[in-house]
């Protein structure tokens, strides 16, 4: 342990923890714990003497909140609702002198949890000081912590439970941090984007979604709708968007929570409240959707056509059957095994250090994400995504008959897929991973999706799948013949005469962060980091450090 300096120490004080004698120091960035015990002393003197045997420390980074604590609360319910305040109060103690510091606990699966350690004062005055002295000094090195946050919760998402998450393990924590939170339950689709289109956002430090990936891309989409109006910029695909100044965070409660697998590494409701609390904030790329010139949407995590958007639309009919419709609607469409032509044009990445390929991971603090902000932040005026649609830059094109099209913003971490569909995709470095996956057997094609789930092989390791890391693409599709005849062939129509049979073009739809877009000829360009998502990044597993908590504290407040 390092020495306590004494300027450093702000308050000390002799407290009891679990009824044994302490010395607790809190400094400018710790609360020290040292345990102590009675010294011999000689005989007649007018004081008491202490041993310090053991210390503790806890980084007040690592503190969710403090506040005293009312022993007597779980009376009052017992109390008689006839009884009038005044007994109420003869009731319950005088002096409220227990006060409670709660902090995390980091365990190596990339799970956060809190630990409550109750102190014990002389006397309520000492226990108020403590409470105001660690508050300030948490502010004080921790001054980007939100402090006002608007909550929406989708009551239907998922498996339905977004207000229990919400209200028995997330309302509480945000309590304890000080947190003051404005919930809204969404009564219908759009209520949360239609919300946020006109509310005063200047009041908050935050926007936070209680459900599944629909919920963000419906946050998400209405909060840049915004921002874009206030700054009288035209949603085109020749515009450059501007990053709003308020972030967004997301507590799962959905089917597949890839947007928090990917940036945190575990769907939990609790480790995404405390990344929250504790203000981590990461980038994310945000792809602008748009058709013939019309804007549609952005995208924060996956476009897919063919396979995967067949999916999504087949399962749309199969609501009832909860998170189980994706799996019945995949086994239904890899059965079916539909292709479809199209022509795809894209502008790849200058940057050949890295690959969809290369095997390098996204991970807490990456470089590559780094880099990429610096180079926007050093951008005059301009953000990296302005700079794609110049004339000067190749446009590549690859036609051919595709089982599926799949664009990926990110990894797309979820259960199933625990290194995600585009395992070395980025969150911030300004691309996309752009996958065409040609018409093959079934066979090979499950391979392909049997290896998605396996952490260790290459699922891009087929002659069939061609992948690209891109700043920009746009898909057609073309004209397929008939099977049973050829375009030239001459046919009779009802009144006799002879017209060339035209070549027909079979559609499929477009998966888009789970929402369905009809329009199969997309346009889409990736704008480097334009949102900030309250994440910290997945930490890597065996490196990370594993916090324990003081052996003062008891294990049976462990949430």
């Amino acid at each position: 342990m390092a020495a306590v300096l004494p300027d450093d120490v702000l308050l000390q004080t002799s407290l009891e923890i679990d009824h044994k004698p302490y010395v607790v120091t809190l400094t400018r960035s710790q609360l020290v714990l040292e345990a102590s015990e009675s010294a011999p002393v000689s005989e007649g003197s007018n004081y008491e003497a202490f041993i310090r045997v053991k210390t503790d420390m806890i980084d007040l980074n690592e503190v969710i909140g403090v506040r005293v604590e009312h022993p007597a609360s779980s009376k009052d319910k017992t109390l008689n609702k006839d009884v009038n305040t005044y007994t109420a109060l003869e009731m319950l103690p005088l002096q409220l002198n227990v006060f409670t510091v709660y902090y995390i606990i980091k365990s190596n699966k990339h799970r956060w949890r809190y630990k409550a350690l109750n102190i014990t004062c002389r006397d309520h005055n000492t226990s108020q000081l403590w409470v105001e002295s660690i508050r300030k000094t948490i502010h004080n090195i921790c001054p980007n912590r939100p402090k006002r946050l608007l909550v929406f919760i989708n009551p239907i998402g998922g498996k339905k439970k977004g207000p229990k998450i919400y209200s028995e393990k997330v309302g509480p924590l945000f309590e304890i941090a000080g947190i003051y939170t404005e919930v809204i339950v969404t009564k219908r689709q759009f209520h949360a984007r239609d919300v946020l289109r006109e509310c005063d956002l200047s009041k908050y430090d935050g926007i936070i979604s209680v459900g599944g990936d629909g919920t963000f891309s419906e946050i998400l989409n209405g909060l840049l709708d915004r921002t874009m109006r206030d700054c009288g910029i035209a949603q085109t695909p020749h515009s450059d968007p501007v990053s709003p100044k308020i972030p967004v965070g997301i507590i799962p409660a959905g089917s597949t929570d890839s947007i928090v697998y990917t940036t945190i590494g575990i769907s939990d409701p609790v480790t995404s409240a405390l990344n929250i609390i504790f203000g981590n904030k990461l980038g994310l790329d945000v792809s602008a959707v748009h058709q013939r010139g019309e804007f549609l949407k952005y995208s924060v995590s996956f476009l897919g056509y063919g396979y995967y958007g067949d999916l999504v639309a087949d399962s749309e009919r199969l609501r009832w059957m909860g998170p189980k419709r994706y799996n019945w609607s995949g086994f239904k469409k890899f059965l079916s095994k539909n292709t479809y032509e199209g022509e795809v044009s894209f502008i790849s990445s200058t940057d050949t250090s890295h690959h969809p390929r290369d095997g390098n991971k996204c991970l807490k603090d990456c470089s590559i994400c780094k880099r990429a902000r610096e180079n926007k932040n050093q951008s005059t005026g301009k953000s990296i995504s302005a700079q794609i649609s110049k004339p000067t830059e190749n446009w590549q094109k690859v036609r051919g008959r595709f089982i599926c099209i799949n664009a990926h913003t990110m990894s797309c971490r979820c259960a199933l897929s625990p290194e995600g569909a585009s395992p070395s995709s980025h969150i911030g470095d300004g691309h996309a991973d752009l996958i065409l996956i040609s018409n093959c057997s079934r066979v090979n094609y499950f391979r392909h999706l049997y290896r998605s789930s396996d952490r260790t092989s290459d699922q891009f390791d087929f002659n069939f799948i061609q992948v690209f890391r891109v700043k920009e693409f746009r898909f057609d599709p073309l004209p397929e013949h008939d099977d049973d005849a050829d375009e030239q062939t001459m046919t009779k129509i009802k009144e006799g005469r002879s017209q060339l049979r035209p070549a027909t073009i079979r559609n499929s739809v477009w998966n888009c962060d789970g929402e369905i877009l009809d329009h199969p000829n997309l346009h889409v360009k990736v704008h480097c980091q334009l949102i900030q998502l309250f994440a910290g990044g997945i930490e890597e597993i065996g490196k990370e450090e594993v916090f324990q908590c003081p052996p003062c504290c008891s294990r049976k407040d462990d949430r």
